[in-house]
């Protein structure tokens, strides 16, 4: 399939961002040029690096809401990080290289669900042949082997990585009939709602010391359970819900996850994709007492990340030279040559968000895909009750929105889902045990529910 192209990029991000053209072109051309630089030769590629973008303006205009979907429209591994999260390195607290680990899982999530999906239609066959099994069981052989035997049976399959060894049945004619009939009627989605008891590997529990290690690259529970065999729970399930499980078991068999690596690792070096939100935050506000841990000190430690470093992950060396960094702040008490000089210098392209104008609300509240009043509309339909919101309504709610934005902190578009929520409180409440009907909101409606957020100056309480 052809990459999109900056024009198809800019469309789809449409679909659900109001205005902001400067950033959506700017991301589109830096996404396409990564398709551009993989047509040149390889000398050439290596001296192509990304243009970092830098996107600053006020919040709620859609700097975070671009990255998310960006994640949707391009088929690259995408991670978004908050840099307020991070230390320096000695420091209690997140490190930097956690964002290029936490891309290089992205990336293994990636390609594994790529290629689980080309052996699907096998994992489903045999997962189906186990629930004829279940279902209709064979006659367990008296096993006359001695304790010894056993034993050492059990050893061997182990140490060929084969998990412990089936217990051995016999099959009969009747059961070989019935386990035919079943076979057709699970092929018809006869069966979905037959309850049955399988044997599924026992989900990793949470290990804080394993969280510890894979900052440094190191993935203990993988290393342990490598060596020890895997522990298997009972679980009793519809049939629909067990073949799932045992399908995603069916497909880790038939992979190859040496290549899922290798692949994961290539994609992540070559397009992967790293949101640094909230980078305004980790300026100096004060220069003469400058809070070096999570400020400067976080800007030097992410400095030889954007610079091109490798990075130790548990998949193996991940190289950031060829990433693309998008990093993003509202910049309302600083600005960016407030960041150092050299972090400065590796976001070429600046790219300034507008603040949003009251015929942007309007259309934020009706044209996105899934805009705000199309979200209230289908949860109100849920009840039986059809919402709808005239043309003078939905002006006067992005008016006042606008009004409250310029009165107060200006939140941008999060403005409206506070707006909206005090509006249609009532409706809301009322709305599971009204008679199906249609609701109109009107003009007058929003003027009388929202008054008090027009007149009062002391609007604090509707401050998201």
């Amino acid at each position: 399939m052809r990459e999109k192209t900056p024009k198809q990029i800019v469309e789809l991000l449409d679909k659900y961002i109001v205005g902001q053209n400067e950033a959506k072109k700017s991301v589109a051309i830096a996404l396409y040029n990564r398709y551009r630089r993989a047509q040149l030769p390889e000398d050439v590629q290596k001296d192509i690096t990304p243009k970092n973008i830098l996107m600053a303006g006020p919040t709620g205009v859609g700097k975070t809401e671009i990255a998310r979907r960006l994640a949707d429209i391009v088929d690259a591994p995408f991670v978004k990080v908050e840099a307020t999260k991070f230390t320096e390195v000695g420091y209690v607290g997140r490190d930097v290289e956690s964002m290029v680990r936490d891309l290089a899982n992205e990336a293994v999530r990636i390609v594994e669900k790529e290629e689980f999906a080309k052996v699907e239609g096998q994992a489903i066959r045999q997962a189906n042949k186990t629930l004829v099994r279940l279902l209709v069981p064979g006659v367990k052989r008296n096993n006359r082997q001695n304790q010894m035997q056993q034993m050492q049976e059990m050893m061997q399959s182990l140490l060929a990585g084969g998990g412990m060894p089936e217990e051995t049945e016999e099959v009969t004619d009747e059961i070989r009939n019935q386990r035919l009939s079943v076979a057709e009627k699970l092929d018809r989605g006869l069966l979905e709602n037959e309850e049955v008891t399988i044997e599924v590997e026992q989900a990793p529990k949470a290990n804080p010391m394993g969280d510890m290690m894979g900052q440094m690259g190191m993935d203990m529970s993988s290393m342990l359970g490598d060596m020890l065999p895997k522990k298997k729970v009972k679980r009793t399930l519809p049939v629909g819900q067990a073949r799932k499980l045992l399908v995603q078991e069916e497909e880790k068999k038939l992979v190859n996850y040496d290549d899922i690596y290798q692949k994961a690792m290539d994609r992540a070096g070559q397009s992967g994709i790293i949101f640094i939100d909230e980078i305004d935050k980790i300026t100096a506000a004060d220069k003469r007492n400058s809070a070096g841990v999570s400020r400067e000190g976080v800007q030097r430690d992410i400095l030889p990340i954007v610079e091109g470093s490798t990075v130790s992950t548990k998949y193996g060396p991940l190289s950031t030279d060829h990433i693309l960094f998008i990093a993003a702040g509202a910049f309302a008490e600083s600005k960016p040559s407030d960041l150092i000089p050299e972090l400065q210098g590796r976001f070429p392209i600046r790219v300034e968000l507008d603040a949003l104008t009251k015929d942007d609300f309007v259309r934020i509240l009706k044209d996105p895909q899934n805009s705000l009043l199309k979200q209230y509309i289908a949860l109100l339909k849920a009840d039986g009750v059809d919402l709808v919101f005239t043309a003078e309504a939905v002006d006067k709610i992005a008016e006042i929105a606008f009004e409250v934005n310029q009165g107060t902190d200006n939140i941008g578009a999060r403005r409206l889902a506070t707006i909206l929520e005090k509006l249609l409180e009532e409706v809301l409440y009322e709305g599971p045990d009204m008679e199906m009907g249609q609701i109109t909101i009107t003009q007058a409606y929003v003027e009388q529910k929202l008054s008090d957020v027009v007149k009062n100056k002391d609007l604090t309480k509707f401050i998201l």
